[in-house]
Protein backbone atom coordinates (compact mmCIF):
# COMPACT_ATOMS: atom_id res chain seq x y z
CA UNK A 1 0.00 0.00 0.00
CA UNK A 2 1.20 3.58 -0.85
CA UNK A 3 1.98 6.07 1.45
CA UNK A 4 -0.30 9.21 1.94
CA UNK A 5 2.93 11.02 0.74
CA UNK A 6 3.27 9.25 -1.98
CA UNK A 7 -0.26 10.08 -3.11
CA UNK A 8 0.47 13.68 -2.53
CA UNK A 9 3.29 13.31 -4.80
CA UNK A 10 0.94 11.65 -7.66
CA UNK A 11 -1.52 14.63 -7.13
CA UNK A 12 1.72 17.34 -7.34
CA UNK A 13 2.65 15.27 -10.52
CA UNK A 14 -0.78 15.22 -11.76
CA UNK A 15 -1.10 19.26 -11.12
CA UNK A 16 2.52 19.68 -12.91
CA UNK A 17 1.72 17.51 -16.23
CA UNK A 18 -1.93 19.19 -16.74
CA UNK A 19 -0.52 22.92 -16.80
CA UNK A 20 1.81 21.60 -19.94
CA UNK A 21 -1.71 21.07 -21.63
CA UNK A 22 -1.77 25.34 -22.62
CA UNK A 23 1.97 25.52 -23.78
CA UNK A 24 2.08 22.14 -25.63
CA UNK A 25 -1.73 23.09 -27.31
CA UNK A 26 -0.19 26.62 -28.37
CA UNK A 27 2.35 24.79 -30.37
CA UNK A 28 0.31 22.46 -31.84
CA UNK A 29 -2.48 24.70 -33.42
CA UNK A 30 -4.99 22.50 -34.16
CA UNK A 31 -8.81 23.10 -32.86
CA UNK A 32 -9.64 22.35 -29.61
CA UNK A 33 -11.62 18.72 -30.27
CA UNK A 34 -8.88 17.94 -32.75
CA UNK A 35 -6.41 18.74 -29.44
CA UNK A 36 -8.63 16.95 -27.10
CA UNK A 37 -9.62 14.21 -29.15
CA UNK A 38 -5.81 13.09 -29.62
CA UNK A 39 -5.12 13.91 -25.93
CA UNK A 40 -7.30 11.01 -24.92
CA UNK A 41 -6.65 9.10 -27.89
CA UNK A 42 -3.10 8.53 -27.64
CA UNK A 43 -3.30 8.79 -23.59
CA UNK A 44 -5.33 5.21 -23.73
CA UNK A 45 -2.80 4.00 -25.96
CA UNK A 46 0.19 5.11 -24.05
CA UNK A 47 -2.03 3.29 -20.80
CA UNK A 48 -2.48 0.19 -22.48
CA UNK A 49 0.64 -0.42 -23.63
CA UNK A 50 2.40 0.30 -20.03
CA UNK A 51 -0.68 -2.22 -18.81
CA UNK A 52 0.93 -4.83 -21.25
CA UNK A 53 4.74 -4.48 -20.39
CA UNK A 54 3.83 -3.97 -16.38
CA UNK A 55 1.92 -7.45 -16.23
CA UNK A 56 -1.61 -5.91 -16.09
CA UNK A 57 -2.57 -7.24 -19.29
CA UNK A 58 -5.52 -9.01 -17.02
CA UNK A 59 -7.11 -5.91 -16.16
CA UNK A 60 -7.01 -4.08 -19.64
CA UNK A 61 -10.78 -6.31 -20.49
CA UNK A 62 -13.56 -5.90 -18.12
CA UNK A 63 -17.06 -4.70 -17.49
CA UNK A 64 -16.91 -0.69 -17.16
CA UNK A 65 -18.70 0.80 -14.47
CA UNK A 66 -21.46 3.38 -15.43
CA UNK A 67 -19.96 6.22 -13.10
CA UNK A 68 -16.35 5.76 -14.97
CA UNK A 69 -18.13 6.07 -17.98
CA UNK A 70 -20.06 9.05 -17.15
CA UNK A 71 -16.80 10.51 -15.73
CA UNK A 72 -15.01 9.63 -19.28
CA UNK A 73 -17.97 12.74 -20.83
CA UNK A 74 -16.69 14.68 -17.70
CA UNK A 75 -12.63 14.60 -18.63
CA UNK A 76 -13.94 15.07 -22.45
CA UNK A 77 -16.14 17.79 -21.61
CA UNK A 78 -13.59 19.52 -19.03
CA UNK A 79 -10.86 19.22 -21.79
CA UNK A 80 -12.36 20.48 -24.62
CA UNK A 81 -14.23 23.68 -22.82
CA UNK A 82 -10.61 24.40 -21.64
CA UNK A 83 -8.96 24.36 -24.96
CA UNK A 84 -11.45 26.09 -26.57
CA UNK A 85 -12.15 28.86 -24.01
CA UNK A 86 -8.30 29.98 -24.50
CA UNK A 87 -9.24 30.53 -28.20
CA UNK A 88 -11.94 33.29 -27.06
CA UNK A 89 -9.80 34.58 -24.19
CA UNK A 90 -6.79 34.54 -22.21
CA UNK A 91 -5.08 31.69 -20.64
CA UNK A 92 -4.75 33.88 -17.49
CA UNK A 93 -9.01 34.55 -17.23
CA UNK A 94 -9.77 31.00 -18.23
CA UNK A 95 -7.67 29.86 -15.63
CA UNK A 96 -8.87 32.25 -12.86
CA UNK A 97 -12.43 30.43 -13.38
CA UNK A 98 -11.54 26.85 -14.01
CA UNK A 99 -9.74 26.87 -10.47
CA UNK A 100 -12.48 27.42 -8.62
CA UNK A 101 -13.43 23.96 -8.80
CA UNK A 102 -11.22 23.08 -6.31
CA UNK A 103 -12.92 25.40 -4.02
CA UNK A 104 -16.27 23.94 -5.34
CA UNK A 105 -16.05 20.51 -5.20
CA UNK A 106 -14.73 20.73 -1.40
CA UNK A 107 -17.47 22.50 -0.53
CA UNK A 108 -19.80 19.66 -2.05
CA UNK A 109 -17.92 17.10 -0.81
CA UNK A 110 -18.38 18.40 2.59
CA UNK A 111 -21.97 17.77 1.81
CA UNK A 112 -22.27 14.64 -0.54
CA UNK A 113 -19.22 12.78 0.98
CA UNK A 114 -18.83 13.73 4.52
CA UNK A 115 -15.24 14.81 3.95
CA UNK A 116 -15.50 17.41 6.81
CA UNK A 117 -13.78 20.74 6.13
CA UNK A 118 -11.89 22.07 9.48
CA UNK A 119 -11.61 25.31 9.95
CA UNK A 120 -7.63 25.17 8.98
CA UNK A 121 -8.38 23.44 5.61
CA UNK A 122 -10.96 26.95 4.68
CA UNK A 123 -7.76 28.92 5.85
CA UNK A 124 -5.66 26.51 3.43
CA UNK A 125 -7.94 27.02 0.88
CA UNK A 126 -8.06 31.16 1.66
CA UNK A 127 -4.50 31.43 0.82
CA UNK A 128 -4.22 29.11 -2.22
CA UNK A 129 -7.40 31.70 -3.64
CA UNK A 130 -5.46 34.31 -2.65
CA UNK A 131 -2.37 33.61 -4.59
CA UNK A 132 -3.78 32.44 -7.43
CA UNK A 133 -5.70 35.72 -7.27
CA UNK A 134 -2.43 37.44 -7.02
CA UNK A 135 -0.73 35.31 -10.09
CA UNK A 136 -3.67 36.48 -12.76
CA UNK A 137 -3.64 39.75 -14.15
CA UNK A 138 -7.63 41.64 -13.21
CA UNK A 139 -10.21 41.18 -15.79
CA UNK A 140 -11.00 44.57 -17.49
CA UNK A 141 -14.52 46.44 -16.49
CA UNK A 142 -15.39 45.62 -20.43
CA UNK A 143 -14.81 41.78 -20.26
CA UNK A 144 -18.41 40.58 -21.11
CA UNK A 145 -18.62 43.91 -23.41
CA UNK A 146 -16.29 41.98 -25.90
CA UNK A 147 -18.72 39.06 -27.71
CA UNK A 148 -14.97 36.52 -27.53
CA UNK A 149 -14.32 37.44 -24.13
CA UNK A 150 -18.43 36.19 -23.30
CA UNK A 151 -17.50 32.81 -25.03
CA UNK A 152 -14.50 32.40 -23.40
CA UNK A 153 -16.63 33.00 -19.96
CA UNK A 154 -18.91 30.44 -21.30
CA UNK A 155 -16.44 27.97 -22.13
CA UNK A 156 -14.90 28.55 -18.90
CA UNK A 157 -17.76 27.89 -16.75
CA UNK A 158 -18.33 24.67 -18.25
CA UNK A 159 -14.82 23.60 -17.53
CA UNK A 160 -15.50 24.23 -14.08
CA UNK A 161 -18.50 22.32 -13.49
CA UNK A 162 -16.72 19.40 -15.55
CA UNK A 163 -13.43 19.38 -13.90
CA UNK A 164 -15.40 19.19 -10.19
CA UNK A 165 -17.51 16.42 -11.50
CA UNK A 166 -14.47 14.48 -12.64
CA UNK A 167 -12.71 15.10 -9.19
CA UNK A 168 -16.19 14.36 -7.12
CA UNK A 169 -16.97 10.92 -9.42
CA UNK A 170 -13.57 9.72 -8.57
CA UNK A 171 -13.62 10.18 -5.21
CA UNK A 172 -15.88 7.73 -4.48
CA UNK A 173 -14.51 4.16 -3.83
CA UNK A 174 -14.89 1.94 -6.33
CA UNK A 175 -13.97 -1.59 -6.94
CA UNK A 176 -11.95 -0.97 -10.29
CA UNK A 177 -8.42 -0.39 -9.76
CA UNK A 178 -7.05 3.07 -11.02
CA UNK A 179 -5.57 1.85 -14.25
CA UNK A 180 -9.20 0.21 -15.25
CA UNK A 181 -10.89 3.74 -14.55
CA UNK A 182 -8.51 5.90 -15.81
CA UNK A 183 -8.70 3.37 -19.18
CA UNK A 184 -12.50 3.61 -19.15
CA UNK A 185 -12.37 7.46 -18.66
CA UNK A 186 -9.99 8.08 -21.71
CA UNK A 187 -11.47 5.77 -24.12
CA UNK A 188 -15.05 6.56 -23.67
CA UNK A 189 -13.62 10.80 -23.53
CA UNK A 190 -12.11 9.77 -26.79
CA UNK A 191 -15.21 7.86 -28.23
CA UNK A 192 -17.33 11.65 -27.33
CA UNK A 193 -15.42 13.40 -29.63
CA UNK A 194 -14.85 10.95 -32.46
CA UNK A 195 -18.39 12.10 -34.35
CA UNK A 196 -16.78 15.27 -34.60
CA UNK A 197 -13.19 14.13 -35.51
CA UNK A 198 -14.26 11.76 -38.37
CA UNK A 199 -16.08 14.41 -40.21
CA UNK A 200 -13.15 16.73 -40.53
CA UNK A 201 -10.44 16.85 -43.10
CA UNK A 202 -7.26 16.68 -40.58
CA UNK A 203 -4.02 16.98 -42.47
CA UNK A 204 -0.92 16.98 -39.84
CA UNK A 205 2.77 17.39 -40.24
CA UNK A 206 5.15 15.65 -38.17
CA UNK A 207 5.85 18.43 -36.26
CA UNK A 208 2.22 18.63 -35.12
CA UNK A 209 2.12 14.61 -34.58
CA UNK A 210 4.73 15.28 -32.40
CA UNK A 211 3.08 17.23 -30.12
CA UNK A 212 -0.08 15.59 -30.00
CA UNK A 213 1.57 12.23 -28.66
CA UNK A 214 3.08 14.65 -26.50
CA UNK A 215 -0.18 15.61 -25.41
CA UNK A 216 -1.14 12.39 -24.99
CA UNK A 217 1.60 10.97 -22.86
CA UNK A 218 1.86 14.33 -20.55
CA UNK A 219 -1.20 15.68 -19.74
CA UNK A 220 -3.20 12.99 -21.44
CA UNK A 221 -1.62 9.46 -19.75
CA UNK A 222 0.48 10.38 -16.89
CA UNK A 223 -1.27 13.49 -15.52
CA UNK A 224 -4.90 11.82 -15.67
CA UNK A 225 -3.66 8.10 -13.90
CA UNK A 226 -1.60 10.32 -11.24
CA UNK A 227 -4.99 12.13 -10.62
CA UNK A 228 -7.34 9.19 -10.42
CA UNK A 229 -4.75 7.72 -8.30
CA UNK A 230 -4.14 10.74 -5.80
CA UNK A 231 -8.20 11.09 -6.00
CA UNK A 232 -9.23 7.83 -4.59
CA UNK A 233 -6.93 8.38 -1.65
CA UNK A 234 -6.31 11.86 -0.90
CA UNK A 235 -9.64 13.98 0.63
CA UNK A 236 -10.81 16.39 -2.44
CA UNK A 237 -10.02 19.47 -0.38
CA UNK A 238 -6.48 18.12 -0.18
CA UNK A 239 -6.35 17.51 -4.21
CA UNK A 240 -8.17 20.48 -4.60
CA UNK A 241 -5.44 22.62 -2.91
CA UNK A 242 -2.65 20.27 -4.25
CA UNK A 243 -4.33 20.98 -8.04
CA UNK A 244 -3.54 24.96 -7.58
CA UNK A 245 0.29 24.19 -8.56
CA UNK A 246 -0.98 23.72 -12.02
CA UNK A 247 -1.25 27.42 -12.75
CA UNK A 248 2.14 27.82 -10.77
CA UNK A 249 3.24 25.73 -13.52
CA UNK A 250 1.55 27.19 -16.07
CA UNK A 251 3.60 30.31 -15.27
CA UNK A 252 6.49 29.01 -14.84
CA UNK A 253 6.77 27.19 -18.06
CA UNK A 254 5.79 30.71 -19.78
CA UNK A 255 8.55 31.94 -18.47
CA UNK A 256 11.03 29.67 -19.33
CA UNK A 257 9.95 28.73 -22.60
CA UNK A 258 8.67 32.72 -23.58
CA UNK A 259 10.43 34.99 -21.51
CA UNK A 260 7.29 36.14 -19.83
CA UNK A 261 8.83 38.39 -16.77
CA UNK A 262 6.86 37.67 -13.14
CA UNK A 263 6.40 40.63 -11.08
CA UNK A 264 6.78 40.76 -7.79
CA UNK A 265 3.28 40.24 -6.60
CA UNK A 266 3.05 37.65 -9.09
CA UNK A 267 6.04 35.86 -7.39
CA UNK A 268 4.66 36.22 -4.11
CA UNK A 269 1.16 34.20 -5.29
CA UNK A 270 3.28 31.50 -6.60
CA UNK A 271 4.69 31.08 -3.22
CA UNK A 272 1.66 31.42 -1.33
CA UNK A 273 0.04 28.23 -3.45
CA UNK A 274 3.29 26.65 -2.74
CA UNK A 275 3.19 27.01 0.91
CA UNK A 276 -1.00 26.54 1.04
CA UNK A 277 -0.14 22.89 -1.05
CA UNK A 278 2.74 22.09 1.54
CA UNK A 279 0.08 23.03 4.35
CA UNK A 280 -2.79 20.92 3.19
CA UNK A 281 -0.18 17.82 2.52
CA UNK A 282 0.99 18.44 6.08
CA UNK A 283 -2.65 18.81 7.07
CA UNK A 284 -3.60 15.33 5.20
CA UNK A 285 -0.66 13.48 6.96
CA UNK A 286 -1.63 14.27 10.28
CA UNK A 287 -4.89 12.94 9.70
CA UNK A 288 -3.70 9.80 8.25
CA UNK A 289 -1.51 9.40 11.62
CA UNK A 290 -4.66 9.80 13.76
CA UNK A 291 -6.95 7.73 12.07
CA UNK A 292 -3.82 4.87 11.49
CA UNK A 293 -4.60 1.76 14.42
CA UNK A 294 -2.14 1.69 16.91
CA UNK A 295 0.04 -1.22 16.51
CA UNK A 296 -0.55 -4.27 18.99
CA UNK A 297 1.29 -4.34 22.36
CA UNK A 298 3.42 -7.65 22.89
CA UNK A 299 2.79 -9.67 26.27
Amino acid sequence: MQSQTGYIVLALMSAVLMGTIGILAKYAALPAEQITFFRLLFGSLFLIAYMLVSGKKAQILHKPSKRHMINGVMLAGFMSFYVEAIDYTSMANVIMVIYLAPLLTAIIAHFVLDEKLKLLNIVVIGIALLGFTLMSPSASSNTLANSDEARGLFFSVLALFTYSGFMLINRKPSKATAYQSTLVQLSVGALCLLPLIITQDIALSGEQMGYLLAIGLLPGFLAILSAVKALQHLPAVTFGTLAYLEPVAVVSLAWWLFAESLTPIQLLGCSLIIVAGMAQGLLSQGIQSRTRPEPAQCQ
